[in-house]
């Protein structure tokens, strides 16, 4: 997939969750000469994420439900990603 880690991020859990709302921060430059920085300005990101799957998912389980969807960016491709993942307010 040709574009930034970012869009491929973006891709992926739009297809995986319906989210309702997904914001994909690049955290990499607060990281520039840290571990994990690679030099890439794609090495560390936050996601926002909220979809109606994460209802009855604890806080865990929708950060591993996350990861999952990610595939092999998350340790491969990105050192670190924050997730922050809710359900719309009812």
């Amino acid at each position: 997939m040709s574009g930034t880690v970012a869009d491929e991020m973006q891709a992926l859990l739009t297809d995986a969750f319906a989210p309702t709302m997904l914001d994909i921060i690049n955290d990499s430059a607060q990281h520039s000469g840290h571990s994990g920085d690679d030099g890439s300005g794609e090495s560390h990101f936050t996601i926002v994420i909220e979809a109606p799957v994460f209802a009855e998912m604890s806080r865990l389980a929708r950060q591993r439900a996350v990861i999952a969807a990610l595939g092999d960016i998350v340790g491969e491709r990105v050192h670190a990603v924050a997730i922050k993942a809710s359900a719309p307010a009812a």
